[in-house]
């Protein structure tokens, strides 16, 4: 893969305990508080300020008392790779599909089932391990992250058949960047004249919400499916609301008729 950011996020070297301090405390802090959907009864959720103080042994307690662990309080390697656990199984997915479109949506899907998700904090939003997984080690209110979701999904599709897509597209973070290049190149198509052909795109190609008034592309997802003038979508950064600067990957239905939206082909992916 290209994007390997990821795998710093995978890497603890010693035990971690009460008293303790620095940005080790902090990954795991992260990693309590996104644990927390897992682990419904479990109080997980702390502070996200680097200091192993009785709060955040106390939701380690807790998460050990949720895995039936010896309730130590004290973070291992071993407890780390079980805390991060989510971030390793959704990259080190492998698509069974020998079609790369199907592939994509596999590889998309695996991130969905893990929970991938931001962290918010006093220090702004667009935080913590998934983020920086996908923006190559970034991460911070500047760093909206669903192209590098969207990238993220491809790069690790082609991977897996010894392919690069780069082939298809440049490696960014812009969905500027991305439109342009696919316009430039053929690939893109304008949502004109999307919505007198919907069945030029398919399943597995990348859409691009636009905002029609300044012709600028400020988000972008993977489609799952599409139906008609409806697609269903797989998408980073975005929320219940459909917005461009959300807290999590979710799958959506969009309609194209009333959004400005154009498709990437990935095909030669």
């Amino acid at each position: 893969m290209i994007k390997t950011a990821y795998q710093n996020e995978l890497l603890f070297s010693g035990a971690i305990k009460k008293g303790d301090g620095g940005n080790d405390v902090k990954r795991v802090q992260e990693w309590l508080c996104l644990n927390a959907p897992n682990y419904p009864r479990a109080a997980l959720t702390t502070s996200i300020d680097g200091q192993f103080g009785p709060a955040t042994e106390r939701a380690v307690q807790n998460f050990q008392a949720a895995l039936k662990v010896p309730k130590t309080g004290v973070v291992t390697p071993e407890l780390f790779k079980r805390l991060s656990a989510p971030l390793s199984n959704a990259f080190s997915a492998k698509p069974t599909a020998k079609d790369s479109r199907k592939a994509v949506i596999q590889i998309a899907n695996a991130h969905l089932r893990q929970r991938s998700a931001e962290l918010q904090t006093s220090d702004g939003q667009n935080l913590g391990p998934w983020v920086r997984g996908y923006c190559d080690g970034y991460d911070g209110s500047l760093f909206k992250w669903c192209a590098g979701f969207v990238q993220t999904v491809l790069d690790q599709t082609s991977s897996a058949y010894g392919r690069s897509f780069t082939a298809i597209m440049p490696h960014t973070l812009s969905c500027d960047t991305m439109a342009l290049h696919g316009q430039g190149t053929g690939r893109l198509t304008r949502c004109a004249n999307l919505r007198k052909k919907p069945a030029c795109m398919r399943p597995g190609d990348v859409f691009l919400l636009r905002n029609p008034e300044t012709d600028d592309w400020f988000h972008t997802g993977i489609v799952t499916a599409v139906l008609g003038d409806a697609i269903e979508t797989l998408e980073g950064n975005t929320d219940v609301k459909g917005g461009s600067n959300g807290t999590a990957v979710f799958a959506r239905v969009r309609n194209i008729q009333n959004a400005t939206i154009d498709i990437l082909s990935i095909d030669g992916l």
